[in-house]
């Protein structure tokens, strides 16, 4: 490879890399500028309630082909919602593109085996999803460990005389995020005049939870027949403290398992990627003999049976 060719690839991978740095704080640049021109008069702080209106009138009238194609599957807007990501889908796509097109020059420049070099860049333009999908998760999972504390402090606001919008409010100013911004938005949506049945249901397609899903539903059942909703919460909210307690020991019991599962899987795909970058006269015989593809076809059908077995095993339900 001549020195020109190296410059010219070291040439585009810091210009991707600075793209890439101004794409993700572009956004930051304008929501301080925002922030600042608001501060000093120069533009009216928007309604929340507002904003909340016309969010929701978009999102109902627009619908994308693939999602009528796929009603089953989560939309990557609504992930996106879920995971409390700020940035544009587009921009995310294009970070990910950029971050393709980076990896696959820099393996190329390192020598890598020519069929290795997209095998990385694709691996590097799912780098940006995978993040997505790890906040969606993390974001949900600091709710759930939220929610038990959110009841009790529902429930002690009932007991005082408070009405449901009222202690919701009130989760909202004391707890951290994101269960505030959750029960915050559901108490500004009933102030607007939305039903707060409908406000509630909105909340739960917003987080899949499936305990938030029993304090709505009893919420629900409450108001339509009667009951001490205070004492329903406190029940509920010590049925989620033992939950996770239960799931806590079954992942200390299941960890070996899953951990088993994760290197039998993942071994036999590792030493196939050494061996074919070290030796690939050696392993080229597993789809260029015809004995060789239909061992690999056994080989992928048995680790696929496998891997199903094992998440059987180590799947508990509490």
């Amino acid at each position: 490879m001549t020195p020109l060719i190296i410059s010219v690839l070291a040439f585009l991978g810091v210009s991707a890399l600075v793209g890439v740095l101004a794409t993700v704080l572009k956004d930051d640049t304008n929501r301080t500028a925002d922030r600042l021109d608001t501060l000093i008069g120069k533009r009216k702080k928007d309604d929340e309630s507002t904003n909340i209106l016309k969010k929701s009138a978009f999102e109902n009238d627009k619908q994308s082909l693939l999602g009528m194609l796929t009603p089953n599957m989560p939309s990557m807007h609504r992930i996106m919602i879920q995971a409390d990501c700020h940035i544009k889908l587009s921009t995310l796509f294009g970070i990910g593109m950029v971050l393709g097109l980076l990896g696959t020059s820099l393996s190329w420049v390192a020598g890598v085996k020519i069929y290795f070099a997209p095998m990385l860049g694709f691996v590097m333009f799912l780098v940006p999803f995978a993040w997505l999908l790890n906040k969606r998760r993390s974001r949900l999972s600091r709710f759930a460990g939220q929610l038990p504390d959110a009841l009790e402090l529902v429930a002690r606001a009932l007991r005082a005389g408070h009405s449901l919008a009222a202690g919701m409010h009130v989760v909202a100013e004391e707890m951290p995020s994101p269960i505030s911004d959750e029960f915050h938005r559901v108490y500004e949506e009933q102030n607007l005049g939305i039903p707060i049945e409908d406000a509630l249901k909105g909340m739960c397609e917003r987080v899949p939870n499936l305990d938030l899903r029993f304090f709505v539903t009893s919420v629900l059942i409450q108001r339509q027949t009667g009951g001490d909703l205070s004492e329903i919460l406190d029940k509920i909210g010590y049925v989620i403290r033992e939950r996770f307690r239960i799931l806590g020991q079954v992942q200390a019991l299941t960890a070996e398992g899953r951990l088993s599962g994760i290197i039998l899987i993942a071994l036999p795909f590792g030493l196939f990627l050494m061996m074919l970058h070290i030796k690939p006269d050696y392993v080229e015989k597993l789809w260029t003999h015809p004995l060789g593809v239909k061992m690999s076809v056994v080989a992928l059908i048995m680790q696929l049976v496998g891997a199903v077995v094992i998440k059987k095993i180590v799947s508990i339900k509490v």
